[in-house]
């Protein structure tokens, strides 16, 4: 992608997300209720209303290019095989860091062209944050409503790791001695990626469960600005390429040297 159509592309996917920013937070201000999925995840009335509205709206820019969500039932893979481009959304990533109330917490919207995300967009609506990105055009931090152009920064050592909020393991220690005791964010959602993508960040290893639709949009960012988000053999996250739509562990990087080795071993533990 890229060039003008592609910019006006980004623009009305910027709009949509917001629109859900804005109907996720007239949840988040209300005494909402929590509910489980089968899986014992936690899912609101956010989540919900988020996932009508940005289906409906993918839907209404071109209704030829499927929309695929975490909260819709997704087509089988005999279907979904004859997918070249598809929108992968996650209507409300982080919906742990919601419930808790900490506003790090994000609406991710991603296309994918032949298993690649192109377009990405990753909206904070509580901690007012977004980040876009069109692959082979650039990516942006928005601020004050002006797009500022964001590259990841010059591998640091120790490298600063960004690390999960809600997802603390035994893993860590061995990161931290691995990575010569590094300093770390805490965040939630797909906004550790996004660390990295402006700069902020050295590296992201997640080493537990994620499924596609809550990486896409954050890779196309990080990517865009220069960065990697790759599994533990260094291949870069692809989607829709078999009938699960589960990530292999990866790591979010701005291009320092990794020993997947060690990173496969801790992985075991």
């Amino acid at each position: 992608m890229g060039g003008g159509s592609d910019r006006l592309l980004l623009e009305a996917v910027r709009e949509i997300a917001e629109q859900a920013g804005r109907e996720i937070m007239t949840v988040y201000q209300s005494d909402f209720a929590v509910e489980r999925k089968h899986d014992t995840s936690p899912v609101t009335e956010a989540d919900m209303v988020a996932n009508r509205l940005i289906s409906e709206r993918l839907a209404a820019l071109d209704p030829s290019i499927p929309v695929l969500t975490e909260e819709t039932r997704a087509p089988t893979w005999r279907e979904r095989q004859g997918w070249d481009t598809y929108w992968l959304v996650d209507p409300l990533d982080g919906t742990r860091e919601f419930v808790k109330r900490n506003g790090e917490f994000s609406v991710n919207i991603a296309r994918i062209e032949r298993g690649e995300p192109v377009l990405g967009v990753v909206l904070a609506p509580a901690i007012d944050r977004e980040y876009a990105a069109i692959r082979g055009d650039g990516a942006w931090c928005y601020a004050d409503g002006q797009a500022v152009p964001i590259r990841v920064r010059a591998p640091e050592w120790p490298p600063t790791l960004a690390l999960s909020r809600s997802h603390s393991s035994v893993r860590e220690q061995h990161l931290c001695e691995t990575f010569g005791q590094p300093e770390i964010i805490r965040c939630g959602s797909s906004l550790k990626t996004c660390l990295i993508a402006e700069g902020k960040a050295d590296l992201y290893p997640r080493l537990g469960p994620t499924s596609e639709w809550d990486t896409a949009a954050s890779q196309c960012v990080l990517e865009a600005a220069g960065g990697h988000l790759t599994d533990l053999q260094g291949r870069p996250l692809r989607y829709n390429t078999k009938e699960s739509l589960l990530n292999p562990m990866f790591v979010a990087h701005n291009g320092m040297e990794l020993d997947f080795d060690r990173l496969r071993e801790i992985a075991t533990f």
